[in-house]
């Protein structure tokens, strides 16, 4: 029995409307992922990418075409039941840290639980958890201003993880580290992926960064030109973009 895909896109395709008329931005896409994939998406600027990460993490729809995320179909979703979908099943690692200044670590990494109404002494015992397994478990009560930018991003990475999502989403996740944060950082993706079986789909504009991943998917015009095995990818897949 096979496992059914995290993520099944068939044929989708999404235009904006502007003053000068429809914008086609994808343009039949069709991307499958499965259960413990790593993927990085790859593609110039205006290939499409940020729009099609947006409807991979349901905070846009598509024009036409199916999304179907753990065998739910998205466009048959209600706004509430797309929000609880983003929560229950998405983590979500952003280039920004989007961290509380004023909250501690551990309070940081909780929010989620929050908002499904799991009670304070669950909520700190799960996070002290995800701290641990982002190498933070000591640092629990510092604030956000107390650590570095790479010990910021392992702190969004356990808010991402707490609620146990079947994908993870990250958008440019190192964009504001150094090289050396970044390779910490892409090193402890691969780790969760690999230990954990974490699905992770990821943007990236580095060729070093998308090296991390098993799989690349390049978006050129709004059209996937490449899909398969990184290590396969010619450099003109791999080059670097803006």
């Amino acid at each position: 029995m096979t496992s059914e895909p995290v993520i099944r896109i068939e044929r989708l395709y999404k235009e904006y409307l502007t003053d000068a008329g429809k914008v086609p931005v994808l343009k039949d896409v069709a991307v499958t992922v499965m259960p413990g994939e790593f993927v990085a998406i790859m593609g110039p600027s205006g290939s499409g990418k940020s729009t099609f990460m947006n409807i991979l993490g349901c905070l846009d729809v598509a024009t036409s075409g199916s999304y179907l995320l753990n065998g739910r179909d998205v466009s048959k979703q209600s706004r509430d039941e797309l929000a609880n979908l983003r929560n229950q099943v998405i983590g979500f690692v952003f280039q920004g840290f989007n961290l509380l200044p004023r909250a501690s670590l551990e309070d940081n990494v909780a929010l989620p639980l929050i908002y499904r109404g799991t009670s304070r002494a669950e909520r700190r015992v799960r996070a002290n958890e995800m701290l641990g397994k982002v190498g933070l478990g000591q640092y629990r009560s510092l604030r956000p201003n107390q650590i570095s930018g790479g010990q910021q991003q392992r702190v969004a990475i356990a808010r991402a993880l707490i609620n146990q999502p079947k994908l993870l989403l990250a958008d440019e996740p190192t964009g504001n580290l150094d090289t050396h944060t970044s390779q910490e950082i892409m090193a402890l993706f691969a780790e969760l992926n690999q230990r954990d079986g974490i699905t992770i789909v990821l943007i990236t504009h580095e060729p070093d960064i998308a090296a991390y991943a098993r799989r690349l998917v390049r978006l050129s015009d709004g059209r996937v030109v490449y899909d398969g095995p990184v290590e396969h990818a010619g450099p003109q897949h791999l080059e670097a973009t803006s």
